[in-house]
């Protein structure tokens, strides 16, 4: 979470501004005692809501205004500027609204203005039971979304975690390095859940869905009925055959749970090696070179992340971590892994106190496969994130989405995808018929460099670069067939923002 002791708090609100003020941009931060305040422009009309995101506290004012909602800078979420509700993830609290006063061309606020409402829910039709299967990002988006908006039958919610849901984007990012403290992980703390009547079963492994019989079965034996699913499962990393893989210094990342056995095995090693050049990889080499660890990766590839951001990039971000102590090499493969070291296939040798394995993950299909549901690398969805079999709903890491009438298919791995997918499921169970229009999203952390990146740039045939990445400032556009597929911005924040907009899939 960031700090504001020394920024700008802008002018007094309670003594009001002019139109002036705002120099042109459509919002401008100011304050109300200790609170600060962003005033947005709505055509001719000024509204007044908090100016800090809820998800990480960033800074509205420098994101960007789309119709009536504002969207954060640093992870994009979406907020009303009419209600301050939190409408598209990672935020999922509400910003405070405040009362607009004008008088003559002044623009003051002084309080707050009451709470939205939420509309009552609809009984009528609602289905009685819902069950979602997974413990994750789109799990417990669904679940919140579901009671936000008054659903008020019997919610299950089957999670193998031994975590409520977690961060999980921060486990390999500030809670792996030390820097975050234990209360920042829960998305919800414990008592959320029981006060909002989502019955949350952790550790619960899920053996089977009846299709005709609509039900989920556990491997205890336990039968959940549901007139709504959603399949939640996500993906699982990939383990290699290598020889000493099985061994307790050796480790993969995906859960709270393993991120603490990581740490616990951190703090008596003195070495570590990375076996993948991906995000994860590359973000739990940054947080283990911040414990004090000597740190070497481990790729096949030519450069880090060369297939998803390029070759400049892939550059740019390897000497970024050599500058900070990490040893790469690259175009190698582990050939075994010993108690105290690791064997590369060329025979040299490298000290391992601790080992991590990042190369991918595969998504969680073999539920929907044993209830005849159809899967393709994913589960097989339509824009509105249901299956082929009516009632049953998939989303997150495991779902293969289909892009408007007629469109490609995608499965992406990201976290605030799979969050929103989550939300867009929970209407359409309660009859909302929306479809998923979202431009991908995911950043990522590397020392005091923040990435950025929107779209879904699986293959493209020209790279272009505004900017420069040594100097901490620039937007890489991915084109195919001379269209933007994707950017990836470093210090542009803005920027990506708006390609956001621009690559949603349209209404």
């Amino acid at each position: 979470m960031a700090s504001h002791e020394n920024e700008d708090p802008g002018p007094d609100l309670t003594q009001g501004v002019g139109i002036a003020d705002f120099g042109g941009r459509q919002m401008l931060r100011g304050h109300v005692g200790e609170e600060a305040v962003l005033l947005a422009r709505i055509g001719d009309e000024v509204v007044a809501v908090g100016a800090r995101c809820t998800h990480y506290s960033g800074p509205l004012e420098l994101g960007i205004v789309v119709g009536e909602t504002v969207r954060c800078p640093w992870h994009h979420a979406c907020f009303s500027l009419r209600t301050g509700e939190a409408l598209g993830a990672p935020a999922f609290d509400p910003v405070s609204c405040w009362k607009v006063e004008r008088k003559g061309e002044r623009i003051i606020v002084r309080e707050r203005a009451a709470p939205a409402s939420q509309p009552p829910p609809h009984a009528a039709g609602q289905p009685q039971d819902i069950v979602i299967i997974g413990g994750g990002a789109a799990g417990f988006a669904c679940a919140e979304m579901l009671r936000r908006r008054g659903y008020q039958g019997r919610l299950v919610m089957l999670s193998e975690d031994e975590d409520a849901p977690c961060d999980r984007p921060n486990l390999s990012k500030d809670f792996l390095a030390g820097e975050a403290p234990d209360e920042w992980m829960p998305l919800r703390p414990d008592e959320f859940y029981a006060g909002n009547g989502i019955d949350l079963r952790l550790r619960t492994k899920v053996a089977a869905i009846d299709v005709a019989g609509r039900k989920v079965t556990t491997a205890d034996g336990r039968a959940f009925p549901f007139d709504r699913l959603l399949i939640a499962t996500g993906a699982q990393p990939v383990r290699l055959p290598i020889p000493g893989a099985d061994q307790p210094h050796v480790f993969t990342l995906r859960s709270f749970a393993d991120c603490r056995a990581i740490i616990a095995r951190a703090k008596q090693a003195k070495s570590a090696v990375v076996l993948g050049s991906g995000f994860i990889g590359l973000e739990t080499a940054a947080a283990l070179r911040a414990r004090g660890l000597a740190v070497h990766v481990v790729s096949l590839d030519a450069r880090p992340l060369e297939r998803v951001l390029g070759p400049e990039l892939g550059d740019f971000i390897r000497s970024l971590h050599e500058s900070h102590g990490v040893v790469f090499h690259m175009g190698a493969s582990l050939g075994a892994i010993g108690a105290d070291a690791v064997t590369l296939k060329d025979g040299s040798t490298l000290s391992a106190d601790l080992v991590i394995i990042g190369v991918g993950v595969r998504p969680n299909t073999a539920l929907a496969e044993a209830a005849g549901i159809s899967t393709d690398h994913g589960i097989l969805v339509d824009a509105g994130l249901e299956t082929g079999t009516p009632g049953i709903f998939a989303a997150g890491d495991v779902a293969r989405w289909r892009e408007g009438t007629g469109g490609q298919t995608r499965r992406v791995e990201h976290w605030v995808v799979a969050e929103r997918q989550g939300q867009v499921a929970a209407e359409n169970m309660l009859g909302a018929r929306k479809h998923f229009q979202d431009a991908p999203f995911f950043w990522s952390m590397h020392y005091d460099v923040a990435i950025r990146y929107v779209g879904h740039g699986e293959s493209w045939d020209a790279i272009e670069i505004d900017g420069d990445p040594a100097a901490r400032d620039c937007l890489v556009s991915y084109r195919k067939g001379g269209t933007v597929v994707a950017v990836a911005a470093i210090g542009r924040d803005a920027e990506a923002l708006e390609y956001g907009r621009r690559l949603a899939a349209p209404a």
